[in-house]
């Protein structure tokens, strides 16, 4: 009878063991996925990802005549935007020649021409950006692609309003 009772005192701390293991597997799991989703979340807002998409109150607009001209650098962006909403309530597409821009009205018409290639795209504002310092405008990835930009990243730009 003692013989028994050991082997069941055995069994019983092997699953109380197991069962410990378990779960604390399961409190790290967690912690690391709650740990995972706040810093994503963080990262997100500070990027631009998961705003509003009106985002007529964060920037002031400024209108611009027919033939006025800037020039700054520009960037673009693509895949991780693409099929989302447009802060101008149309779908971004990649594939589209438009363009993002802090302070320009929606559906502004640019001619923008690439300073060190010289080729010149048509884009159409339809997003707001770009969120970093110093840049005037966010390409489609067709648009950089036209002019060369998709090559080098960043380039300073010229760009005429034309409608």
């Amino acid at each position: 009878m003692w013989m028994r009772f050991c082997r069941t005192t055995t069994i019983v701390s092997m699953t109380s063991s197991k069962i410990i293991l378990v779960l604390l597997g399961m409190i790290l799991f967690t912690a690391c996925f709650d740990g995972c989703a706040e810093a994503n979340r963080k990262i997100a807002s500070r990027r631009g990802f998961n705003r509003e998409q009106n985002m007529q109150d964060f920037f002031t607009v400024e209108t611009l005549e027919v033939g006025e001209t800037f020039s700054g650098e520009a960037s673009f962006y693509g895949a991780g935007f693409h099929g989302h909403k447009a802060a101008d309530g149309s779908v971004y597409d990649q594939n589209a020649l438009t363009c993002a821009s802090k302070t320009l009205p929606f559906h502004t018409h640019l001619k923008v021409t690439l300073e060190s290639t010289g080729k010149s795209v048509l884009v159409r504002v339809t997003d707001r950006g770009p969120y970093m310092d110093g840049r005037v405008l966010d390409l489609s990835v067709a648009a950089a692609k036209v002019i060369g930009l998709d090559r080098v990243g960043v380039g300073t730009i010229l760009v005429e309003v034309v409608e």
